[in-house]
């Protein structure tokens, strides 16, 4: 792995196996939940969507175990540094707020494997998606070849995060506190992958460019 991170110019390894990601400390999400069941609480946190530029997306359903058969988006997640909102679109529909974010190229979003999840918004309410980047084609430009976001995470920030709660009912009435913090973990790491990247394009730019002059 050393001599792979010597010969990646931002000192990444292309991919990681199960067992050297179980060897990393296990992290999550500790900032501050938002669960949106209502319209009432949507508004009370619109100011997520009037101050972010940047957001970690993802979404959920509820596992089918049947060939063929899949259920809607239960849930929509947008995440900060801080502060991550957990939208019950099974609850409340996705309502225009959230479509006018999702159509906003002013507004990068941020995921993986996005073709799914949009496609599968698009079936609730019918809008043309701008502004998403989706890792899996991204993380290429640093050398990395994975493409789940578990080992994503472990490869860019050091940590690995559970998925222990990806096959549970997201359409339950009340969804449990694993399941709360899951949802925002996934969402935030895309965000915190992007950003961390990022920087480190502009310090290889800027180191470039010093060597060129």
């Amino acid at each position: 792995m050393d001599e792979e991170k010597l010969q990646n110019p931002f000192g990444f390894v292309p991919g990681m196996t199960k067992n050297e990601i179980y060897d990393l400390p296990l992290k999550q999400f500790e900032g501050r939940i938002c669960l949106i069941d209502s319209m009432q609480e949507l508004e009370r946190n619109l100011s997520f969507f009037e101050n972010n530029r940047l957001a970690g997306f993802d979404t959920e359903s509820k596992p089918s175990f049947k060939k063929g058969q899949h259920n809607k988006v239960a849930l929509l997640q947008l995440a900060n540094h801080d502060t991550s909102l957990l939208i019950r679109i099974n609850k409340i529909g996705l309502p225009e707020k959230v479509i006018r974010m999702l159509s906003d190229a002013g507004v990068t979003k941020i995921g993986v494997a996005l073709r799914d999840d949009l496609t599968a918004l698009k079936q609730l309410s019918s809008f043309n998606p701008a502004g998403f980047v989706d890792l899996q084609s991204f993380v290429k430009d640093f050398g990395i070849e994975a493409n789940g976001l578990r080992t994503l995470t472990a490869i860019v920030l050091g940590f690995r995060i559970s998925k222990s709660q990806q096959v549970t009912n997201w359409d339950a009435a009340r969804l449990s506190e694993s399941q709360l913090i899951y949802a925002a973990t996934d969402a935030w790491v895309c965000h915190e992958i992007y950003r961390k990247l990022l920087e480190l394009k502009k310090v290889n730019e800027r180191h470039a460019e010093g060597q060129s002059i």
